[in-house]
Order: structure tokens, then C-alpha cells, then sequence
């Protein structure tokens, strides 16, 4: 009986196709490795300096640091000065968080006016001249945000004559913001399309949403709904926050949350701003900054 061997092209063929079928499961296996690692998340995450019970102190960074956070979101004061001024309109004060904040590798990504929830912005002329001078403020220190609170006494619900106030200091301010690249950010108890109002009349890019997730769920809005519908082009940053419970054991599904903010491809801050802290500042906020980074890998 005559042998039948394979040819050499056979043979090369045969070693294509399982060269083919190895790499290919092999590209396989790398495929599925890939998908199961945590992806690097487009967000950072800071706490509020109040929120570390260090408002307007370079200490806060410290204990940033040591939590383990990316940044700081810093507050301007809480109590203007014997001068009335606000504690970090002192350049030797802005010095001190600049230079911490490069040695420690701790960001200062956006500041905060607090204080606007005593000092309304709507109807106390003081608050208007504190905003208007935090523009530079921002500028020296490289802070590309500055929130602008309206809680409390600056409360805008139900006020047509406050929101009206507010758009005109608003358009003031648009200018000056905008010349400086710093962006301010309206935090209220607004809703979106009450907010969308707001926008609208002042219309310039340096004058956008800061967002908290905690308020709005506080306030019955689809939180999720309500940042896609404002958009990248319209939220400059975030606060994490969570009324009921630290983060996973409360009300708010940040995995929700992290949806909306992948639909709007938003890459930039949440702070964590906390209300539970029964453990600690420390040991809590730690909590809160693992569990957000655990959603937002996924």
C-alpha cells in the first residue's frame, strides 16, 4: 500500500489555521481579561473642605492625603473678616493652599462660596462685591470652578423677584469669568427646567450648573434624566451626596448616577459633600471615596 503523505502546502495550511485558531483564542482570553479590569474612571474625586470640617484651611489638604482623595473643593470663608472680606481673598492665605497643594499632590480643581446661603446673593449688596472680587481669586489660585450657593437666606424657590436679581448680577459677572476661564456654577434647590431659565437669560459659557445629586433626589427630580437633559455643555462639576445613609447604603444608586454622567461623557469632579458621618470624618469619608471609585471602574 502506498503512503499518502501531505503535501508542503498542506502542511503550511494546516500550521496557518492552528497558528490562526491559537492567536485567535488567544486574543480571546486578552479580550475577556480587559473587559473584567476595572477601567480608569474619566472622573476625580475631592471632598468639600467643610465636609472635612477645615473650611478655608490648608489643612484640610493634609487630611485629603491622608483619606486619599485626588482634591479639595476649598470654601472662600465662612465669616467675612473685621474688614469684610473673606478669609481667602488674603494672598498670603492662597499661598499657603497653593504650596501644600504642590507638595502634597492634592488638586484644588474649584472653590466655594458658602457664605452666599447668609449673604444672599439675590438681595444683599456685600454678597455681590464678594463674588464679583472672587473672579480673581480663582484666577491666581488656577481654580477653573467656583460654586455659588443659593440655600438658606439665598434660597431662589417661589422668588421670582431673587431669581431676576441673581440673572442680572449674573450677566455682570459672565464677562469677568469668562476673561478669567473661570466658570461658576449654580447650586440651588432649582430643578432642571427652573435652572434651564436661569441659563438661558444670562447665556454665557462661564456661567453653568454645579450639580448635587443629593439635593435634587431631596427634591423629587430624576436626577438621572436631569443631567442628561443639562449635558456636558451645561454641569461644570458634581457633589456626591446621600441624605439617608453613607454611599451604597442610602437612597441614592451612584451606579445610576455614573450612567448618566458616561451618556454625557463628563469627565471632571464629584465631591463628595457628606451629611452621614457616624463613624468619623475620616473612616467615613474613606467609605464613601472607595465606594465611588468601586462604581465609577465599572
Amino acid at each position: 500500500m502506498k503512503w499518502r503523505g501531505t503535501t508542503g502546502g498542506d502542511r503550511f495550511f494546516q500550521m496557518k489555521r492552528r497558528d490562526f485558531v491559537f492567536n485567535a483564542a488567544g486574543a480571546a482570553l486578552v479580550a475577556a481579561d480587559a473587559a473584567a479590569a476595572p477601567r480608569p474612571s474619566k472622573v476625580k474625586f475631592g471632598a468639600c473642605d467643610w465636609t472635612l470640617k477645615l473650611a478655608a484651611d490648608p489643612a484640610s489638604l493634609d487630611l485629603a492625603k491622608r483619606i486619599g482623595l485626588d482634591g479639595v473643593q476649598v470654601e472662600y470663608g465662612t465669616e467675612p473678616m473685621k474688614n469684610g472680606r473673606l478669609p481667602l481673598f488674603d494672598e498670603k492665605l492662597q499661598d499657603q493652599f497653593l504650596e501644600k497643594s504642590e507638595a502634597l499632590g492634592i488638586a484644588i480643581p474649584s472653590l466655594a462660596m458658602g457664605i452666599l446661603n447668609k449673604v444672599g446673593l439675590k438681595n444683599d449688596a456685600a454678597a455681590d462685591v464678594w463674588v464679583m472680587e472672587s473672579v480673581s481669586v480663582a484666577k491666581r489660585m488656577k481654580a477653573r470652578v467656583v460654586l455659588l450657593a443659593f440655600f438658606g437666606n439665598g434660597d431662589l424657590r417661589n422668588d421670582e423677584a431673587g431669581v431676576q436679581s441673581v440673572i442680572e448680577k449674573l450677566r455682570r459677572l459672565a464677562p469677568r469669568a469668562s476673561a478669567a476661564g473661570v466658570t461658576y456654577g449654580v447650586e440651588s434647590w432649582l430643578k432642571v427646567a427652573e435652572l434651564e431659565r436661569i441659563l438661558d437669560a444670562v447665556n454665557s459659557p462661564a456661567i453653568k450648573a454645579y450639580y448635587d445629586v443629593g439635593n435634587m433626589d431631596k427634591e423629587g427630580e430624576d436626577i438621572s434624566a436631569a443631567i442628561r437633559r443639562l449635558g456636558r455643555e451645561r454641569i461644570c462639576e458634581f457633589h456626591a451626596k446621600d441624605y439617608t445613609d453613607l454611599y451604597g447604603k442610602g437612597s441614592i444608586d451612584f451606579a445610576k448616577v455614573r450612567d448618566a454622567m458616561n451618556a454625557i461623557d463628563y469627565s471632571g469632579w464629584m465631591h463628595i459633600e457628606g451629611t452621614k458621618l457616624p463613624n468619623g470624618i475620616e473612616k467615613d469619608v474613606r467609605h464613601d471615596l472607595e465606594h465611588l471609585r468601586g462604581v465609577f471602574a465599572k
